[in-house]
């Protein structure tokens, strides 16, 4: 790939997820797209070929990152090490992917209906990928007997909720955007809520 499209389908990519966020699929218009990129409306669909195909490139720029977060289960064997770095995964995402992210969650909550079958195969896996952890580190007492899948979904939530409702957290907070301070006192936050609220404990040897 040339680095001229590379930049074009990053730039494109980037003004299709706002346009996506901010008016869902059915509302969105390429030309709303073009225009926001600084780009003619024909490159759209040289690019690209078609809405729906950039449609899925926008889910897939937020679907990589999703599944990356996960490294921190496989990199640690040590739960306290493990759950600090997925938190902190997790909120990246929020905060480098801020509109793919409200894009992504609401294909969610419409019920998926454009989301293809191997990215909804790929994350149902590492579900269960780290809830077998999660499980893991219950049974061996390294934290307390709850429900690995709603620890999870209690942790999505929270680290999600920084790109859904950002509009409403800047104005709580009195700004106009989030800084990286604003990210890291919420990992600092939730990691700690985890953590002490499900006794988690580190290996003896950490």
């Amino acid at each position: 790939m040339s680095r001229i499209r590379a930049k074009n389908e990053e730039i494109i990519i980037k003004a299709a997820s706002r346009v996506f966020a901010e008016h869902g699929y059915a509302a969105t218009k390429t030309a709303a797209i073009a225009e926001l990129a600084q780009l003619p409306k024909p490159n759209i669909y040289y690019y690209f070929g078609s809405k729906e195909k950039l449609y899925r490139a926008v889910l897939e720029s937020v679907v990589e990152p999703l599944l990356a977060a996960s490294a921190p289960f496989i990199e640690y064997q040590d739960p306290v090490e493990a759950l600090t770095g997925y938190i902190k995964s997790k909120l990246s995402i929020s905060k480098h992917y801020p509109y793919a992210s409200k894009v992504f969650a609401n294909e969610i909550m419409h019920g998926a209906p454009h989301l293809p079958a191997d990215i909804i195969a790929q994350l149902a896996e590492q579900t269960r990928t780290l809830s077998s952890k999660l499980k893991d580190w219950i049974a061996r007492d390294l934290m307390a007997d709850i429900d690995a899948h709603h620890l999870l979904f209690a942790i999505w939530s929270a680290t999600q909720t920084y790109a859904d409702f950002n509009w409403q957290i800047t104005q709580a907070l009195g700004k106009e955007e989030l800084e990286d301070t604003d990210f890291e006192r919420a990992a600092e936050l939730i990691t700690r809520m985890v953590i002490t609220g499900c006794a988690v404990k580190s290996l003896p040897n950490s």
